[in-house]
C-alpha cells in the first residue's frame, strides 16, 4: 500500500468494512456466555451481527448435538442455507481450517486433510468467498496470551492449551494451487490470510503465474507464534508489502491485543474484524460480546470521521463476482508491475501519454484504457 499526504483523511478513506466472527471454534459451550450452539442461536448470532453494522460474516459451523465444531458437509451446506435466507446480502467468508479444535487432552490441533478441504470449494449454496493459506506455518495462538486470558474457559487446562500450542497450517503449494484452481472454476472467490511477508510473496507469485485471476481480498494475520505479533511495525510493513490495488485489506489479531489493531486499521484506512473468534475481553478486562464487539467498531470508525461500510458497499468495494481474464489485467488492476518481457531492463512500470486516465464508463478496467 501507498500512502500519499492526504491518505489519511477519513473522508477519503474506503467505509469500514466490519467482518464478525461470532462462532469462536476453539470455545466449548460454557466457556463464553454468547457462544451459538443450537442452529436457530447460530442464524441468530448472523443476524444480529448484521443489524449492528457488520457486512461480512466470517463462517464456521458447529454440530448442535455434540456442541463440537463440525466437519460435516451436510450441516455446512444446510447453515449455509439458512444463512442466505437470513442475511441475503451480508457477504459469507468460510473458514477454511474446517474443524481444527481440540476440546480435550489428548485431542491434537490440526488442519483436515487436502482432500477433505478441497470440499469447500463444493459448498451449496456458495459462499462468498472461502479463507485461502499460502505457505504451511505454526499457528500457535498460545504465545500471545497473558495470564487471565482464557480463565474460565477450558483452555485453562494447560494439557488442552498445549495440544493448541502445536497447531500447523499446513498448506504447500500442492494444497493452495489446487485449492485456486478449485475455486476459480466453481467462482468462489479466495480470501487469502498471509501470516507474514513471505506468504504475501507466494501470493503474488501465484498471481503473476495466472494461478488466480481477480480482485485481492487479504486479512494480514498477527497472532504470535508463527504468524505476525503484535509489533506495530511488522504491521506496517506487512500493510506496505500488500499490493496497492488489493479490494480490502483487513486486520485479524486476538485477545485484547485485537482492540489496539483494530483500532489501526480503522485509522489506516484498511478494514476490521471482531468477535469471540479472537477476543473475549474488552480493554476492563470484561467479557465482550461479539455483537458489543460490532457496535464498538462501528462507533470508533465514526467518531473517526469514518463510515461504515452497507452491506451493498461492502460487496462493491470487495469486488464480490468480479474476475479477470488475463494476468496481465490482474497485475494492473492490482496496482502491480507488469511481468518482466523478455530482454527488458530496469524497473518496470506502465507506459503512460502523462495525462490523467478518465475512469472506464462501465465495468472493470484493463491496462490498454490508460496507455
Amino acid at each position: 500500500m501507498y500512502f500519499t499526504d492526504d491518505s489519511l483523511f477519513p473522508e477519503n478513506m474506503q467505509p469500514t468494512i466490519i467482518t464478525a466472527a461470532p462462532f469462536g471454534p476453539e470455545w466449548l459451550p460454557g466457556d463464553v456466555e454468547d457462544l451459538p450452539v443450537t442452529w436457530d442461536a447460530q442464524v441468530q448470532a448472523a443476524v444480529d451481527c448484521y443489524n449492528a453494522g457488520a457486512t461480512m460474516l466470517h463462517v464456521h459451523v458447529r454440530d448442535p448435538k455434540s456442541g463440537q465444531g463440525s466437519s460435516n458437509f451436510d450441516q455446512y451446506n444446510d447453515f449455509l442455507g439458512r444463512l442466505r435466507q437470513a442475511v441475503p446480502k451480508m457477504i459469507l467468508q468460510v473458514g477454511g481450517s474446517i474443524s481444527f479444535a481440540p476440546h480435550t487432552e489428548d485431542a491434537k490441533a490440526k488442519w483436515l486433510d487436502y482432500d477433505t478441504r478441497h470440499m469447500l470449494t463444493e459448498l451449496n449454496p456458495k459462499p462468498d468467498c472461502v479463507t485461502v493459506t499460502t505457505g504451511t506455518t505454526l499457528w500457535d495462538i498460545t504465545q500471545a496470551f497473558v495470564p487471565g486470558d482464557v480463565k474460565g474457559t477450558h483452555l485453562d487446562n494447560p494439557k488442552v492449551a498445549a495440544a493448541w500450542a502445536d497447531m500447523v497450517v499446513d498448506s504447500t503449494s500442492k494444497f493452495y494451487v489446487e485449492h485456486l484452481k478449485r475455486l476459480t472454476k466453481n467462482k468462489i472467490q479466495p480470501y487469502f490470510v498471509p501470516a507474514h511477508v513471505h506468504q504475501l510473496e507466494i501470493i503474488e507469485r501465484l498471481l503473476r503465474a495466472g494461478v488466480y485471476k481477480g480482485p485481492l481480498n487479504v486479512a494480514l494475520c498477527g497472532y504470535g507464534g508463527g504468524t505476525m505479533g503484535r509489533n506495530p511495525f511488522d504491521w506496517m510493513e506487512m500493510l506496505r508489502r500488500t499490493p496497492h490495488g488489493a479490494s480490502s485489506v483487513t486486520f485479524w489479531s486476538s485477545m485484547r491485543g485485537n482492540v489496539a489493531i483494530q483500532t489501526m486499521a480503522t485509522v489506516l484506512g484498511v478494514h476490521v474484524r471482531v468477535g469471540i473468534e479472537d477476543n473475549i475481553w474488552d480493554m476492563q478486562k470484561k467479557r465482550w460480546p461479539t455483537v458489543k464487539q460490532v457496535e464498538w467498531a462501528v462507533k470508533q470508525s465514526e467518531q473517526f470521521g469514518r463510515a461504515v461500510a452497507t452491506a451493498d458497499e461492502a460487496r462493491k468495494i470487495m469486488k464480490i463476482g468480479v474476475w479477470y481474464d488475463t494476468v496481465e489485467e490482474t497485475l494492473f488492476n492490482l496496482g502491480l508491475p507488469p511481468n518482466r518481457p523478455d530482454g527488458f531492463k530496469g524497473f518496470l512500470t506502465y507506459d503512460t501519454d502523462g495525462r490523467r486516465p478518465q475512469p472506464p464508463a462501465a465495468g472493470h478496467s484493463n491496462p490498454t484504457s490508460i496507455l
